[in-house]
């Protein structure tokens, strides 16, 4: 049977120093024939002065951080799927928050530009989020054929936009993944009920990694990462402090939902993929 898990981190600006926390909690992790790895946004480099992520943006598919993460996924036979890191872009003085999947192999399966960025205004420390300064924006579905089942991949700020969820379910997804760095403001008031809202509404397993804790650069995050089920209910929960969250994928679960509830087909308003 196929495993889901989320590691929680309190990234730093060292790309080097979050590759070993990584690695550490990996070897933690229980083993599995077929096991998917999520990893918060900024897994590799959160915290530190706004900009500096152009600096090491690599070009997709090649660079030092995605060899690592690459190796990574070999050494612990997982499919380890990269919250986001900086991937050059089109725009020299932007970069793209891509979420990248690596095969057990070390394969670059999949990558996934955040589609919707935080530009907005929060009462918290920071005050003003102006992502889309220094991040260009992605425009394509991503949608990932696993073994046992597929990956749809979306990146925090987007969990507020159901439709982006729903097309993943539409295209096929069986498993949304949401690696995030979520406010404490927001997350204690809309991280939950979100992630239920899109599991339950879509009837898949959301797997919701989170970044946690006080940062470098005084951005507070949430944490509370998760795994939800098609019913909705919370199988496994991380609050406070790095760590990891785990639980089994259940094919029979998900058949079983949509048999007896049949959103999909009732649906009148399905989003109509180009």
């Amino acid at each position: 049977m196929a495993r889901l898990s989320a590691i929680q981190l309190q990234s730093v600006p060292d790309v080097v120093a979050n590759l070993a926390n990584i690695k550490k909690t990996l070897s933690s992790l229980p083993e599995s024939d077929e096991h998917l790895v999520v990893l918060p946004e900024a897994c590799l480099y959160f915290g530190g002065q706004d900009g500096k992520q152009i600096e090491f943006a690599e070009p997709l598919g090649n660079g030092f951080m995605q060899q690592q993460l690459a190796q990574l996924a070999t050494q612990f036979n997982v499919y380890l799927l990269a919250g986001t890191i900086p991937i050059q872009s089109q725009q020299e003085d932007k970069f793209t928050a891509s979420s990248l999947l690596f095969s057990p192999e070390g394969e670059l399966l999949n990558d996934y530009q955040k589609i919707h960025l935080f530009d907005v205004d929060v009462a918290d420390n920071e005050k003003s989020y102006r992502e889309s300064k220094l991040t260009q924006g992605g425009e394509k579905l991503s949608l990932s054929s696993l073994p046992s089942f597929n990956l749809g991949m979306t990146v925090c700020y987007d969990l507020r936009f159901p439709e982006l969820f729903r097309a993943l379910t539409i295209a096929g997804a069986d498993v949304i993944c949401v690696p995030s760095a979520f406010t404490k403001v927001t997350g204690k008031a809309h991280w939950q009920p979100l992630l239920q809202a899109r599991a339950i509404e879509n009837q898949v397993y959301i797997v919701a990694a989170d970044q946690e804790g006080v940062h470098l650069n005084g951005r507070q995050t949430y944490g509370h990462s998760m795994i939800i089920n098609p019913w909705g209910e919370i199988i496994a929960m991380q609050a406070d402090g790095a760590g990891y969250v785990s639980a089994e994928f259940d094919r029979q679960l998900i058949n079983k939902i949509r048999a007896d509830i049949p959103v999909s087909r009732h649906n009148k308003f399905s989003v109509k993929l180009n």
